[in-house]
Formats: C-alpha cells, structure tokens, sequence
C-alpha cells in the first residue's frame, strides 16, 4: 500500500527540519568545545591523570592517602572557613550597596557604582600588596597586627566579591516590581518588614545563587592568598601550586585538584539550579527614587564597603610615592629599568601584558558569543534541552577550576605532538581566555535570552539566512553588551596571574608575574617599585572598567 504525499509531506518537512536544527546546533558547537577539549579538559585530565599514574601504572593509593595527612586536613580546613567568612562578608556589605546603586536615584551613582565594582578585576597580587602596605607596621592599620593574618585574608576576598554581590543581586533587584513594596509602607508596614515579607522573597533565591559563586570565588582565590598568607595560610588554590612547584609531589596535587573540581560541579549544579526555579524578573527596570531616612542604614553600610574598597589602593597610591621618608616620583621612574635579576623592566612587562590581554580578549569574544547563541538557541524537542542545559554548563567550568592545575596541566599536557604547543606565543592567551569565557558567557546570555523569538522567525520566513538574522535582530542589542564584555575580558586577562605564572618566560613575564617577583626579593628598592608598577595595573584596569560602566549595560545578569 503506497502512502498519500499529503501524509508523508509534513513528516518529511518535519524530519528535515530537525536534522537541519540538530547540524546548526553541532556547527555551533564544534569551535567552542574543540577548544574547551584541548586547552582545558585535556589539561586539567592530564594534572589528574598523572598524579593517579605516576609511574605508568594505576595507584590511586598515592592519592587517597594525601587527605589523611594533618596538613592537608588544616589546609581543608582554613579553606573552608575563609570562604565562608569571605563569602558572609561580601553578603553583609554588598546587600545593601546593590541596593543603593540599583534602587536609589544619588548623583555620584556613576562614581560609586564604578568603585564598588572595579575591585572585582583588579589583579589578585596588587590587592594583595595593597593589603600588605596597609596593614603593616608603617602602614594606616599597622598597629592593628593584622598583617599576614586570616583576617587580612578575608578582607581581601570581601575586597574582591563585594562586586559580585552588588552586580548580580543589584540586577535582581532593579527588576523587581515597586508597587507591592509600596503598598505595604501605604498600610504601615516599618521598612523592616517590608523587606522581610515583600522584597526578601523575590530576592532570597538570587542571593542563595550569587552566595554559592562568592564561595567559590573565595575558595578557589590564589594570588592574594598567596600574597597575604605565604605557607603559613594556604588554601586548596595555593597548597596546589605548593605541591608542584616546591615539592613537585604531583600525587597530593591531583588529589586536590580533583576534589576542587567536584566542589566547583556541586556548586555551579546549585547556583544554576536556584537561578533556573527562581521567578523571572520584569523586562523593565523599576524606577530609581530618591533616598529618605529608612535608607540611611543602607547607606551607612555602603559607606563602610567603599571604605573597605578604597583604604587599599588609597594607601597602596601613597606607598608608591613616599621614598626614603619624603614623596618623590624615583619608585615610578625605577620602572623602566631592568628588575630583579630578569632582562625586563616594569615598562615592557605592560606591553607584553597588554599585547597578550588584546589576544585574549579577542579569543574570549569569539567564544563567548558561541557558546552564548547555543545556549539561547529556541529548542523544540527534550534531547535538545538537555543537550543545551549541559552546554551551559561546561562552559561554566573554569569559573572555578583551579588556574593552577590549568596552567600546570598545559605544561605537561601541550609539550609533545600532536598537542606540541608549549613555545607557542598563543598559550598564555588561550589560557587568559578560558578564565574571562565565563564572564563573557554570563555577560552576553541574559541579553541574547531576552529577545523575543518571534523577531528571529519572522526574519527567516522573509527568506533570512541565519547570519543574516544575527546582524539584523541579534547585532543591535548586542553592541553594547559586546563591549562590556570585551572591558571585562580585557580586564580580568590584564590582571590574570595563575595560569600566567607557570606559562610566562623569564624575559618576557606579564606586569602581575613580575610584582610578584619584586615582592619575593627583600628591599625598598624592589618593595617601592612593586608599589609603583601596581599602581599603573590598577589604574589600566580602573579605566576599562570605567568606560565598561559608560557603556551602560546595566543589568546584564554577569557575576
């Protein structure tokens, strides 16, 4: 019996259709995870691989017994604590600074949205010499005795994720409807319970969300605490680099790394899910309003967060200029010699570091916008969902994994065909655009979710092919967005010192590499052109992020 056309149509129309959306889907896919599978899985399972086969052959015996030793048990330990004082920290103070710069019309907005969220990509060894500066014996809080203590350390990790409060639980807020708030004072409700009972439930999930990536954040820190607490403080980050650099014990560091892996899969698995069950904010953004009394603990709190974010660099500025007890610009002219015992000077180190954060950047955009198109794609069917969701988060992954074990694991991994990539120019970039592609993605996602697909679909029944849907709906509102992104990129590849550190030659290092060298060799000399070079990596990095703020992407939904 032969099939009627009018029924064998539609299925075959159906069929194409699919096949068609499932080739798209992998062309999309193919340069993104290409690159994720040689520059990070390869790598990271190449670290693991060789402490569970240290000798050719399967011990995993050399690796279960790492956490039996009471050092690594107080290195767990100190982790655990730090990160979670760092995270409650950055949640006392960034809670209400997201809800000033988010709900409260103030007309120095511009300037301290900037200061609370420049922070977040300053270099991790120029706050750590900050701190340093600021908490030694000559320094403003010197005779507090903070000075290499867990104090200092979680300070510095508040330091940083104040800003990743403020951004990503600030956007939350802005989009929350005003009115159910403002009927709630109308009936006499004190600005305490309006909180608790109107705002706090639309908030308390993006909280929980943001709670679980400043643990993260704060867990997986190296360059300040490694800066702050030397050997007698590490957390997991540091006791990797520790392990393989000074004691080479690759065993005890795969250990680590692979128990570092799975926390960071538990708690991006977290956060998305809270994310994804969580209700879905207005396209509009609420009215800012002027300030009244009931904000002035807000404000207060706010005040003591900028505080926290400037009496750092304040100080860090000032150190730079005092020489020999009189102020004098010989640290800053000190940098365009050659230091510490390399044939660079600080001048050169920046123009190595922002030839390599322009690679970067570029890399990361590329990717970025990739993996941010597949995620949004309009999906028909479960396979696809599923296929996406576990897209999403992939490219999540070196949020959090260690840029130690990342950097290591490219020179044990990259060094022989058909991967014989260790000389290559590229790497330190690729490396610096596998940390920022997170931000990228976070950055680009929530813009490209929010354009209503029916734009696309009346673009390809008018004949469209799919790039020329890109220019036509997806170009306009990605410009902006683009360009913060490309700021954050720039900015986080400026400062990058993990990977970096392991990849970078000694004539050629990046201006974080050499700070730290100059830090690690005693003298004034060397101390007071650290100060000076880390001043200049904090103003480049402060300026991207100030025209990122000009930009004006406001709630884009990036941590």
């Amino acid at each position: 019996m032969v099939s009627s056309p009018m029924v064998s149509s539609p299925m075959v129309s159906s069929i194409v259709s699919s096949s068609r959306r499932w080739w798209g889907f992998a062309a999309l896919a193919a340069l993104p995870l290409a690159v994720l599978g040689v520059f990070f899985l390869l790598p990271v399972g190449g670290m693991i691989a060789r402490g569970f086969w240290p000798d050719g052959s399967f011990d995993p015996g050399a690796v279960t017994d790492v956490f039996g030793r009471p050092r690594t048990l107080r290195v767990l330990w100190f982790t655990l604590v730090s990160a979670g004082a760092g995270t409650m920290l950055s949640l006392v103070l960034g809670l209400p600074a997201a809800y000033v710069t988010h709900r409260l019309d103030l007309p120095w907005m511009p300037a301290l949205r900037a200061a609370l969220l420049a922070p977040f990509v300053l270099p991790t060894v120029v706050v750590g010499v900050a701190f340093r500066q600021l908490l030694s014996e000559g320094g403003a809080l010197g005779g507090l005795g903070l000075d290499g203590s867990p104090v200092a350390i979680v300070a510095a990790l508040a330091f940083f994720n104040i800003a990743v409060v403020v951004r990503s639980v600030g956007a939350t807020w802005e989009g929350l409807d005003p009115r159910p708030a403002e009927a709630a004072a109308v009936m006499g409700a004190r600005p305490l319970q309006v909180f608790w009972t109107v705002t706090w439930p639309g908030l308390r999930r993006s909280v929980a969300a943001t709670g679980s990536v400043v643990f993260l954040f704060c867990a997986t820190a190296f360059g300040v605490v490694l800066t702050l607490g030397g050997l007698k403080y590490a957390t997991v980050e540091t006791e990797i680099y520790l392990l393989t650099t000074n004691l080479l014990d690759l065993p005890a560091a795969s250990a680590l790394s692979l128990l570092q892996l799975l926390v960071v899969i538990g708690l991006l698995l977290a956060s998305r899910r809270l994310e994804a069950s969580g209700p879905r904010r207005r396209v509009e953004l609420s009215p800012l309003r002027r300030p009244s009394r009931s904000d002035l603990p807000a404000l207060v709190v706010t005040g003591l967060a900028v505080a926290l974010v400037a009496a750092p660099i304040v100080t860090l500025v000032l150190g730079s200029l005092r020489v020999d007890g009189s102020w004098g610009l010989a640290h800053y002219r000190a940098l365009a010699s050659p230091v510490v015992q390399t044939q660079s000077s600080v001048w050169a180190a920046l123009v190595n570091s922002l030839r390599i954060a322009t690679d970067a950047t570029w890399m990361s955009i590329v990717l970025g916008l990739s993996v941010a198109l597949l995620v949004t794609r309009r999906v028909r069917s479960r396979g696809e969902q599923v296929v996406q969701r576990g897209m999403d988060g992939l490219f999540l992954l070196p949020l959090g994994v260690s840029a130690v074990t990342l950097g290591f694991g490219f020179l044990i991994t990259l060094g022989r065909p058909p991967f014989a990539l260790r000389d290559s120019p590229l790497l330190i970039p690729i490396a610096q655009a596998l940390v920022a592609l997170p931000l990228v993605v976070r950055t680009l996602t929530p813009v490209l979710a929010a354009i209503d697909d029916r734009q696309r679909q009346a673009a390809a029944t008018l004949g469209a092919s799919p790039l020329r849907s890109l220019l036509v709906v997806e170009w306009p509102a990605l410009r902006r967005p683009l360009l913060a992104a490309a700021g954050f990129a720039f900015a986080v590849s400026l400062g990058e010192f993990g990977a970096t550190s392991f990849l970078s030659r000694e004539d050629r290092p990046t201006l974080p590499v050499l700070i730290y060298a100059l830090i690690s060799h005693p003298g004034e000399q060397n101390f007071g052109a650290a100060l000076a070079a880390s001043c200049v990596l904090a103003a480049l990095t402060a300026a991207v992020m100030a025209l990122v703020d000009r930009v004006g992407v406001r709630s884009v939904g990036a941590w």
